[in-house]
């Protein structure tokens, strides 16, 4: 590298340096909607990103968590057991979102090897109604690290012991095309699983390690339509509530980190109405809102 070029000049100066080398000699450097969501999600926030279609919102979600798996790894710490869950509402998407994960993982692993450092084997799967029950059962006895799945999916595995056992581990929800999922029964039923997932982490937490211990759900949405933002952030983060955030053009508070929002300034005085009604009716989210590119 440039010993000129200042070290986060591509957003990944926190990176493993696989996940580094792989992510530049692919992409150059990180988008902005990537470079404003990893620090967030890294830290641990739950984070919302708003970004159109090509801007690199898949790796903006998972690239800090596929680099905390590769570490972990490292030191001998990454144990069995589904860590990252993906939900979409659009199965067809499921296929798709592995694929673009799995060339990620491959070029990180090449890397690993041409720096000198021992292999890691991060595992990706599949789980929809599509599912042979010979794959379904091959996954229950070796979970993989990160899950793709649909809402209906989610729910099925929480109903029973062998899918609670499995999910039972997951540090990081991602949910796909979450305004899909806004004001209709789906969408509320998911809510209800997300709730659902939370309590079994925390029931399962005494049972665990010490860093598993108390620990929240960290709750993930990308879209690139959604609208209004504090009303999306305060669905994906459910009854995690906490301190309010501000904007990036007000004062911080003192537990959000940076937040990127629109002003909104451009929807109707209806739309203004009802944005003024529900902040009314629900409190603020304690959620970073990554909003670029529109």
């Amino acid at each position: 590298m440039n010993s000129e070029s200042p070290p986060d000049s591509t957003g990944l100066a926190d990176f493993h340096p696989a996940c580094r080398a792989w992510f530049e000699a692919r992409f150059g450097q990180a988008t902005q909607a990537q470079i404003e969501a990893w620090p967030q999600i890294r830290a641990g926030r739950h984070t919302l990103i708003a970004a159109p279609t090509g801007s690199g919102k898949t790796l903006a979600a998972f690239y800090a968590s596929i680099d905390s798996l590769l570490q972990r790894g490292l030191q001998g710490e990454l144990t069995d057991g589904v860590q990252i869950l993906y939900v979409s509402p659009l199965k067809a998407l499921s296929n798709d979102i592995q694929k673009n994960l799995e060339q990620p993982l491959n070029g990180i692993a090449e890397q690993l090897h041409l720096q000198g450092y021992a292999p890691v084997d991060i595992r990706i799967a599949v789980r929809t109604g599509d599912t042979p029950p010979s794959e379904r059962a091959r996954m229950a006895k070796k979970p993989p690290h990160i899950l793709v799945t649909t809402p209906e999916s989610f729910y099925l595995l929480l109903t029973s012991a062998s899918g609670r056992a499995m999910l039972s581990s997951v540090r990081s929800l991602v949910v796909d095309e979450i305004h899909a999922l806004l004001g209709d029964k789906r969408g509320s039923h998911l809510a209800l699983s997300i709730e659902r997932l939370q309590h079994l982490i925390n029931a399962q937490s005494t049972e665990r390690t010490r860093d598993q211990s108390g620990r929240t759900l960290q709750r993930i949405g990308l879209s690139a339509t959604q609208k209004p933002l504090d009303l999306v952030a305060n669905y994906l983060v459910g009854n995690t509530m906490g301190s309010a955030t501000e904007s990036a053009t007000g004062s911080a508070s003192k537990t959000a980190a940076r937040v990127v929002a629109k002003a909104g300034a451009e929807s109707g005085s209806e739309s203004r109405a009802e944005s003024a009604e529900a902040r009314a009716r629900w409190p603020k989210a304690d959620c970073a809102i990554v909003d670029s590119g529109f």
